[in-house]
Parts: structure tokens; sequence; C-alpha cells
């Protein structure tokens, strides 16, 4: 089984040589640009679950560069004055400071419309229909968010941070082929992941949960979300260590 940081790499390497539609010409650039940088944990959960299912994790390199592809869409669209109108992501100026307002929207339609052609690269078009909800779970869950319409921080962030995370397991499976009937026990786990992430970077910003149950209350939620994980791994008939080091890693971060 490969470890965390191995999985991460292997993915990097897959992005930087993915070859993008040659009709979008110089626009590819602005993508790319969109693309460097992160922690690609979503991909990496993604690999190791499709490793920990019994296939190699090149299996599932195209479902998960398409769920980076997916995550940078988000955070190009995000960053835009319309929208939460950050000047800075990662480090450096986001991608409309960087390249114009016009330019940085065609970045995340054409992320997004990559993306799906990655999913439709399988022989069955189920990774496709599992992105498909995912991404439009978290579109909802951005509606929420940026119209202040949501009463419930849980569901807030179970659609717009969970449903990508919950993709991160989901495409795994259908990379591997687990049928139906075995993927239980797997997606109550991702269901548990978005939670937990967004809990610890609450507690890291001071903000959301933290700010809205006090840190020490918030941590508790993270540790809950985390043992419901590693349950949910623990009747998972599997190798599912490099998941259970993730978990671990995402906890350690909110102490």
């Amino acid at each position: 089984m490969q470890a965390p940081d191995a999985l991460a790499r292997l993915v990097g390497d897959y992005l930087a040589t993915l070859e993008l539609n040659p009709d979008l010409g110089a626009q590819q650039g602005s993508m790319r640009y969109a693309l460097e940088g992160g922690k690609r944990i979503r991909a990496v959960i993604c690999l190791a679950t499709a490793e920990a299912a019994g296939v190699p994790p090149e299996t599932a390199l195209p479902a998960a560069g398409a769920l980076e592809l997916v995550h940078a869409f988000s955070l190009v669209h995000d960053d835009l004055p319309a929208l939460d109108d950050d000047d800075e992501r990662r480090g450096r100026p986001s991608a409309h400071v960087a390249f114009g307002e016009g330019v940085a929207l065609l970045a995340g339609d054409a992320l997004l419309a990559e993306a799906f052609r990655l999913a439709l690269s399988y022989s069955s078009t189920a990774p496709a229909r599992e992105l498909a909800d995912a991404t439009l779970g978290m579109i909802g869950g951005q509606y929420l968010d940026i119209t202040g319409a949501h009463a419930d921080l849980d569901e807030l962030h179970r659609l717009k941070t969970g449903r990508l995370f919950a993709a991160s397991v989901g495409l795994g499976l259908q990379a591997a082929g687990l049928p139906a009937a075995e993927q239980g026990p797997w997606r109550a786990f991702g269901e548990e992941l978005g939670l937990l992430f967004q809990v610890v970077d609450d507690i890291l910003d001071g903000d959301g949960y933290a700010a809205l149950l006090g840190a020490e209350a918030a941590r508790g939620l993270a540790l809950a979300a985390a043992r419901r994980a590693r349950a949910a791994l623990a009747a998972i008939p599997a190798d599912t260590s490099v998941l259970g080091e993730i978990v671990d890693g995402l906890v350690t971060r909110s102490v």
C-alpha cells in the first residue's frame, strides 16, 4: 500500500503531464495556474480507496484527476468578485487577479469540462455520474453560502465541502469496480470525511464551527467524526491502513 505522500506525488505528476484539449489554446495557461499547489487530499483519498479496494492506484488516476479539476474550478469561481472576492489563493494572486475576471471565469468552465472528459474515460459511466452528483451538491452548498439562505451549518457543509469528499471515496470505488452491494461501509466512511475536514479547517481559521461552538466543542465534533470514520473503516474487509492514516493526519491538524 502506498503512503499518502507517495499518492500525492503520483497525482501531482499525472496532473503536470495531463493533456488538455488543444482547442483551448492559450487558455491552458490559466487552467494550469489554477491547478498548481494544494494538498491533493481529495485525489489522495480516491487513490487510497481504489488501492484498498483491490486495484493499482494508477487505475484511479483519471478519477482522482477529475476531482482535482472540479476542486480547482470551484476555487477559481469562488474567488471571483461576484462570489467571495478573494485576491489571494495558496499564497499567490487568485486566477482573476493574475489573468482577469473573464479569463478566470473561462478557466473554471474549462476545468469543469475537462474533469468530465476524464471521468468519462472509464468503460462505465458510473464515475461520471458520481462526479456530477457531487459537483451539483457542492454548487448547491455554495448557493446556500452566498445567498445567506442557510439556517443549518451542518447542511451547508455537507453539501459545499462534504459532497466532494464523499465522492473521493465513491470515485475510488467506481474506478475499482467494487459492486454496489459491498460499498456501504466505504460510503459511511466517506460521509464523515467532509465534516472532519471542515471542522478542522474551522478550528484552524477560527470561524464556522469554531466560532459557533467554541474551539473545544468544535474539536470534540472533529474527534467524534474521526471515531465514526475509523469505525466505518473497521467494518471493511480490506487493508484500509492508508485511509486510517489520512484520518489521523486530519485530526492531528486540530490539536
